[in-house]
């Protein structure tokens, strides 16, 4: 792991002037999985950057329910439009070939990325809601909990309105137990309605320098592989 700061010390550079690739996506959609396969050096990633340097403005610290994090993120929205990527572009760190970072979310954050860090590459991952969900649902990972009401059963469909197919839900459920079905969804549906996973999409469809991936038709192994040709590494 590079080290990060926002503070200049010897052997730091601007991360401005470093080459990057950064990674685009929401939850679930295989950022880490391809982090895994590039095995590229790398900066400390979104969650790592926003425990040191979002929820402390807050007066907060993790670990925290998801929907907490949605809403401490957001309030650094209003205030920085640009979120994690202004953290990122302010930063200094340990110069390589190329840095990895994951990842961004968003249309204003990676507009602002664009922006502020010219010797960046991008690559957007994406997959339907759905493929999220099942993929949270099979990670078990701690920093996924949000807080539950037994009373949310009731709420469970309207939640996957717009979300989930009457179909998709029911696969779902068939996966876990509705109490888990719930607070996976409930991450899916915070982070559609504060990152429009499309707003990427339109803005680095045929960009220079970005490339969209399908994740549910790609291997990592492939998605690894395009990247690598994609940057003539």
């Amino acid at each position: 792991m590079a080290v990060f700061s926002l503070e200049e010390a010897p052997g730091l550079a601007p991360v401005k002037e470093l080459d990057l690739l950064i990674l685009v996506g929401l939850t679930g959609v295989g950022k880490s999985t391809l982090v895994k396969a590039l095995g590229l050096p790398q900066l400390p990633d979104r969650r790592a950057l926003v425990d040191e340097y979002v929820l402390p403005r807050y007066g907060a610290k993790p670990p925290l329910p998801r929907e907490e994090r949605f809403r401490l993120t957001r309030r650094f929205r209003e205030e920085f439009p640009g979120g994690v990527a202004e953290v990122l572009a302010r930063g200094y760190a340990q110069p390589h070939p190329l840095l990895l970072f994951d990842g961004l979310r968003g249309e204003k954050e990676v507009a602002y990325a664009l922006e502020h860090l010219p010797k960046a590459w991008f690559v957007v991952l994406h997959a339907r809601e759905s493929t999220r969900l099942k993929r949270l649902l099979s990670r078990q990972d701690a920093f996924d909990r949000v807080g539950l009401d037994p009373k949310e059963l009731e709420a469970l469909r309207s939640l996957a309105e717009g979300v989930l197919s009457q179909e998709e839900l029911e696969e779902a459920l068939s996966l876990a137990p509705w109490e888990e079905v719930l607070a996976k969804l409930k991450i899916v549906a915070e982070e559609k309605k504060n990152y429009d996973p499309e707003g990427p999409l339109r803005l680095l469809a045929g960009h220079p320098r970005a490339l969209i991936l399908n994740t549910e038709a790609l291997s990592p192994k492939e998605e690894a592989e395009a990247i690598r040709h994609f940057l003539k590494l």
